[in-house]
Order: C-alpha cells, then sequence, then structure tokens
C-alpha cells in the first residue's frame, strides 16, 4: 500500500497502514431545521467531507459510517402518501435506498475534495448487510427514532395509525422502529480489503440493512433500523482499526449533562464509563450508544475511541479536543 502523505509533503505522524474508522449521524447530512433537500443535503456533505479530510491528512487509511434516521424517515412518509398510486417498500429496503443515496452524495463531494487536494484516492459505496437475531426483544418493542420531528403527536397517530409515536427529549414528536442488535457485518471483509489497499470506504449506511436467515437458511431483509455506532464497532474490530471516532453534538462526553453541574470529560476509561452508565449519565437516546460502542470496540481488542463534534475533529485527532475512551 502506499505510503500516506499529507497535502504539501507534510509528514504524517501515524504508522503507516492505520485505519480509522469515523461514525456520524444522518443530522449532518439533513439537519435539524432544514427541509432536507438535495441541496442542503449537499452542501452539508461537502462541509462534513472537508472534515473528513484531517483524518487522511493525518495518514490514516479512512472508512466512514453514518446515520439515516432524516432521510428514512422522510422515505417512510413518501411511502405512506403514496401508498394508494405505488406499492409501498419495506423498512429494509429503504435503509438500503438511504444506503445508495447518501453514499451517492458524500461519495461525490469526498472524491471532489481529494481532488481539489491532490490526493489520488478512491471512494467506494458499499451496500453493507447486517445479520440481526429475528428472536431480539426489540421487534416486540420498537426505540430507534427516525424521521423528522412533528409537533401534533395526535394528529400524527391520525395519519399514521400503524406508526409507533414517541416524545423525544423535548424536541418533539418522531416515529420509532425497531432497533435489534447488530451481529455480524456480511461485508466486512470486503470494506478490510479495500480500505488496506488505499480506498476511502463507506459502509454500514444508517447502521446497515438488517438481514436474517429464512427456513432454507437463505438470506432475507427484516423490517428494522439498526444502531450505526454498535455496527460500526463491530466492522472497526473486524477491520482492525487503529481508531475509532464517534462524532456527536457535543465537543466531550459530559456528566450531568445539560445541568447546571455539567461536567465536560477529557479522558473516559471503560470501567468508569459502565459505572456512569449505570448511573443514568448517558440516556439511550442520546450520548449511550456512542459509549457502549466504545466499549465494544475496546473489549474486542480496539486500541483508541474518540468521541466528540465535527467542528473539534482536527484537534480531537491531535489530542486537544474531544473525549477518549480507554481500558484504565
Amino acid at each position: 500500500m502506499a505510503a500516506n502523505k499529507a497535502p504539501g509533503g507534510k509528514k504524517s505522524r501515524v504508522r503507516d497502514g492505520s485505519v480509522a474508522l469515523v461514525a456520524f449521524g444522518g443530522n449532518v447530512i439533513h439537519k435539524t431545521g432544514e427541509s432536507g433537500s438535495y441541496a442542503e443535503q449537499k452542501a452539508n456533505a461537502r462541509d462534513m467531507c472537508g472534515r473528513l479530510l484531517t483524518v487522511l491528512e493525518r495518514g490514516y487509511e479512512l472508512v466512514v459510517t453514518h446515520g439515516n434516521g432524516p432521510q428514512v424517515g422522510n422515505l417512510l412518509m413518501q411511502n405512506e402518501l403514496a401508498r394508494e398510486m405505488v406499492p409501498g417498500l419495506p423498512l429494509d429496503v429503504l435503509v438500503a435506498q438511504t444506503e445508495g443515496s447518501l453514499g451517492y452524495i458524500l461519495q461525490q463531494e469526498l472524491l471532489n475534495e481529494l481532488r481539489r487536494h491532490d490526493m489520488r484516492k478512491f471512494v467506494v459505496t458499499m451496500i453493507t448487510q447486517v445479520v440481526v437475531d429475528r428472536n431480539d426483544p426489540a421487534f416486540q418493542k420498537p426505540t430507534k427514532p427516525v424521521g423528522p420531528f412533528y409537533s401534533d403527536a395526535d394528529e400524527l397517530r391520525k395519519r399514521f395509525p400503524e406508526w409507533s409515536i414517541v416524545e423525544d427529549a423535548g424536541r418533539g414528536y418522531r416515529r420509532i422502529v425497531p432497533s435489534p442488535r447488530p451481529r455480524r457485518i456480511i461485508q466486512s471483509p470486503m470494506v478490510r480489503s479495500l480500505v488496506y489497499a488505499g480506498n476511502v470506504v463507506l459502509a454500514l449506511g444508517g447502521g446497515g440493512v438488517p438481514m436474517t436467515k429464512d427456513e432454507n437458511n437463505e438470506f432475507v431483509g427484516i423490517e428494522a433500523v439498526i444502531d450505526k455506532d454498535l455496527s460500526s464497532a463491530l466492522l472497526a474490530i473486524d477491520i482492525k482499526a487503529d481508531i475509532f471516532v464517534l462524532l456527536t453534538n457535543t465537543e466531550k462526553v459530559c456528566l450531568n449533562y445539560g445541568k447546571p453541574d455539567e461536567r465536560a470529560l477529557d479522558v473516559l476509561t471503560c470501567d468508569d464509563a459502565r459505572v456512569h452508565m449505570a448511573a443514568g449519565h448517558f440516556p439511550a437516546g442520546s450520548m449511550g450508544p456512542k459509549v457502549e460502542a466504545a466499549l465494544i470496540y475496546l473489549e474486542g481488542g480496539g486500541r483508541e475511541v474518540l468521541i466528540t463534534d465535527p467542528d473539534h475533529l482536527a484537534d480531537a485527532l491531535d489530542g486537544h479536543a474531544g473525549t477518549r475512551v480507554i481500558w484504565k
């Protein structure tokens, strides 16, 4: 594999062949308050890809995973509104559609960014299938919010009586769908092969397409949305990523988040993370999945976890921002 070199011939501080897996949410591309138009998502993708370039500039090979909550929620609504005119599609197919559409937008913007900086890399988007257990309790108790926020729950229930709807963190009402735990990433060997060949790989869009086995032992899709942080942790283990970066909406992991005694953490050990999770500091709908994903990766042999926001990614990579999760 060719050695990494930052623009301008700067020497990287990272050993040749190191791999970073960076995960971010679908709201990075479809921001809260925006309509989600193609132009908006394209502009947001360009901004994100500029930030991702800092990972490559430091000498890492790069795998990118991303959420799809707003996007798949919009597709679900399109299906509902048009169901008397065209056949609807199951949720697993809609997840695959967002992998393709978001992958296309990100792939195009990242390729353009690479060319602007004279970095001779190619970008590939991979529709990624993730095996789940069809008997996972999540199918009986939906918990994963998808789609936009709504102000009127009663009107929403009248329009879409088959939806499960909950209030989400004081920001409005959202549809929730099953979110089973990921068990295996089918395309992990292909992702590993591509990234170690020097390509940038976009994978696990929306957490990946949930799959299970039917009575004939054949893979079939199943309607659900997998948490992208948890599936990203499994992929990071499979490809032997040297650093696992989880991007969120805060610079650092905090205790008592949003309260007068909020405390930001520079470093979080695995033991302390478990204690704080048990005490309720990292809610399931917020920082919980990211901290859990960090633990999964480290317990699976991972080396380094970094949790921060996109604005502080460059400084965090240099050790000046963000929260590092370590063994002890």
